[in-house]
């Protein structure tokens, strides 16, 4: 696939601008054709399965609003000509070619992919300036928005407290570029950044990634833990000798925990397990849910024999890891070891979005009936 970066390659941006500094590619896209037009953006904002936000502000900046979805048809026939911004989140969790749209971005690790999220705003529409603790790569679909970006932030930049939405009022912006359509800018985390439409018609494309806080890393596996330890497992201290003071807690008891805590986090099987369950857990588990399909081995076979394509489910996550001797397949949330005969299909899953040419072995189609039980992949219709 064409590297989106024009001239420079993957490797460059990734050695170059990846978390390091923003990055603007003219032309990224060249003739784009977006998968989602206005009305039909407009129209998942009603649904309350999707995710939405419609922000509106003053001209002026001073005043903002911001209201979650479902929205009402009402709401859009009573806003105003300008300033205003429509926000739909994991817009490729539910069409297929806006899914197909973030093939261009596999050069990152599938479990490091979050969502596809689309804005539209009339004239001067934005969220105003803020930042973001994850990377970003901001395709403009559709009409002109101007960015202005710059400057290093954190949880302890200012930040106005008058408004529902993150402002930081100290912007001073260090570059200022208009996208037009099929141009694309990347933005590190923490990168200040500003955008807002020049007229109307105004569509950008929103590509980000996970990047889980060591809090949440610490919680959830602590979680994992307690659901695979038992009652038995307790600090012990066989070792015991007469303390001076009955009151102090030695270097030796904190030894005794930093061993105790250190056996779960330097074990490669249970790290493995919890991190590639942790990071493939779905978004949207309703959406999957909507998606299974029980099948047995025959339909299966009759299918792969026909050569009907199989692709992986929108807002699926797929990622594996090689154990040892074992190999892993990680589908949302879940993980479970794959015989040899499977390792070559459970690699493809994971690499490629859709699979015309399946080996329909007994082992295949084990492995494609648990998948497609689990709402994970679908047979392509036949037209």
């Amino acid at each position: 696939m064409k590297s989106p970066f024009g001239d420079i390659s993957v490797e460059t941006f990734l050695a170059e601008y990846w978390q390091k500094k923003p990055l603007l590619i003219r032309n990224a896209f060249p003739n784009f054709e977006p998968p989602v037009t206005a009305d039909e953006l407009a129209g998942m904002a009603l649904e309350e399965d999707v995710e939405s936000r419609l922000i509106t502000q003053s001209p002026d900046g001073k005043d903002w609003s911001l209201t979650h979805g479902p929205l009402q048809e009402d709401t859009f026939a009573d806003l105003p000509d300008s300033h205003w911004t429509l926000l739909v989140q994991s817009v490729d969790h539910w069409i297929p070619e806006a899914n197909e749209l973030l093939e261009h971005f596999r050069f990152v690790p599938n479990w490091r992919l979050d969502d596809l999220m689309i804005s539209y705003a009339a004239d001067g529409g934005g969220v105003g300036p803020h930042y973001d603790n994850y990377d970003v790569f901001l395709i403009q679909a559709s009409g002109t928005r101007r960015w202005e970006v710059g400057g290093i932030y954190g949880e302890d930049s200012p930040r106005r407290p008058d408004v529902p939405v993150m402002i930081l009022p100290e912007w001073e912006p260090e570059h200022v570029w208009d996208l037009q359509p099929g141009d694309m800018l990347y933005v590190p985390p923490r990168v200040g950044h500003n955008g807002f439409a020049i007229g109307d018609d105004c569509m950008t494309y929103s590509v980000g990634f996970r990047a889980p806080s060591h809090q949440e890393m610490m919680s959830g596996f602590t979680d994992y833990l307690s659901d695979i330890t038992k009652a038995e497992d307790r600090y012990s201290d066989s070792d015991l000798a007469l303390q001076a003071n009955p009151g102090e807690i030695t270097d030796q008891a904190l030894e005794r925990v930093k061993s105790a805590l250190k056996e779960y986090i330097d074990s490669p099987e249970l790290l493995t397990h919890w991190f590639g369950q942790f990071m493939t857990e779905p978004k949207n588990p309703e959406h999957g849910a909507d998606q299974v399909c029980e099948m047995d081995e025959e339909e299966i076979a009759e299918l792969l024999e026909a050569a009907i394509p199989l692709c992986r489910s929108e807002g699926s996550r797929f990622a594996f890891n090689r154990l040892d001797d074992h190999f892993i397949l990680f589908v949302d949330g879940k993980g479970c070891a794959c015989s040899e005969g499977q390792v070559t299909l459970a690699e493809s899953l994971c690499a490629n979005l859709y699979h015309e040419q399946i080996e329909p072995t007994e082992e295949n189609l084990q492995l494609l009936k648990a998948l497609l039980l689990q709402g994970s992949v679908y047979f392509l219709d036949e037209e």
